[in-house]
């Protein structure tokens, strides 16, 4: 599918609206669709009063994009539901700090990991999430299943390096020139900041990676995402910019070609996207060393770049 017509009606959902069991919850870009599991309530009971007061069963909201994981270092972000909607911060309903379970292989049973945890973030964000971070060495179909719920599975599939089209952790991450203020590039707004246009559009993409430093590029569109992690996440980054200084250069590049967001940026286009945000971190070759995607705060913003050495 041509990424513009990926992009070509936009079906972002509010987090707080009603989630059903097997109904759907869009990340900042239409093209990422995340899926809700019933779980039966009384499993959550040995947590003992953290998860009581849920209405109905509770569910597993997956907020990871099912094409775009290949072996190696897998992000499997989650938030958790009941039958009123996704529990938020503010909620009723007290939300653990962590999450526990293990990594099976569909095909054979196998356990592949026996224990992998995930913390809880939601700093400035109204919906916690909870991304399961671990290594898998071979492409195939998985799940991870939550100590809580030892009955239901949540399925990932780990796709071959040579399947996936999109910039990939260990490649160079490919060159483009990103509209900036002197050369818009086709791009109207070329930033959809509420507050104006972001201090990430001085220099393009390309001569970013030609700088010698590492790169933070971060593709997303804030006015679209206000309450998600676009906005937010554009914020955040403006202020650990500040804190980092010229250690890095960090670039941004918005989604929509214009204001009817009827048709893919050619940021988008080049990189073949069907979801945002993203966060691509390089080291100062252009290495891609890290990559962000979907959801994700402040805090585990601050701490992958820390993690690439950039701090």
């Amino acid at each position: 599918m041509n990424p513009s017509q990926m992009f070509s009606r936009r079906q972002f959902f509010a987090l707080s609206a009603t989630v059903g069991a097997g109904a759907a919850l869009a990340a900042c870009g239409s093209g990422e669709a995340t899926t809700t599991d019933s779980i039966a309530s009384d499993s959550t009971m040995a947590t003992g009063k953290v998860l009581a007061g849920i209405e109905g069963s509770l569910q597993i909201a997956k907020r990871f994009s099912p094409d775009a994981l290949i072996p190696g270092k897998i992000r499997l972000p989650i938030s958790l539901a009941d039958k009123t909607g996704v529990l938020t911060s503010a909620g009723t309903v007290r939300l653990p700090d962590e999450l526990t379970g293990k990594v099976i292989n569909s095909e054979t049973n196998e356990v592949i990991l026996k224990s992998v945890t995930a913390k809880r973030y939601d700093k400035n964000m109204a919906t916690p999430y909870w991304p399961f971070i671990f290594n898998i060495k071979q492409d195939g179909i998985y799940v991870l299943i939550l100590d809580v719920a030892p009955d239901t599975e949540i399925s990932f599939q780990v796709m071959k390096r040579s399947d996936v089209v999109m910039p990939k952790v260990g490649d160079k991450l490919p060159p483009f020139d990103t509209p900036t203020v002197d050369n818009a590039r086709g791009v109207n707004p070329i930033c959809t900041r509420p507050q104006g246009t972001c201090p990430f559009h001085t220099m393009t993409l390309t001569e970013a990676l030609k700088s010698g430093k590492p790169v933070v590029y971060f593709i997303g569109t804030p006015a679209y995402c206000t309450t998600g992690t676009c906005a937010p996440g554009l914020e955040a980054l403006i202020k650990l910019s500040k804190t980092i200084g010229n250690k890095a250069v960090f670039i941004h590049a918005d989604v929509y070609k214009d204001k009817t967001a009827t048709e893919a940026a050619p940021a988008i286009q080049a990189y073949k996207l069907s979801y945002e945000p993203l966060l691509y971190i390089t080291d100062a070759q252009g290495v891609q060393v890290d990559r962000l995607d979907v959801i994700f705060d402040v805090n585990e913003m601050r701490e992958t770049l820390a993690a690439a050495g950039i701090s």
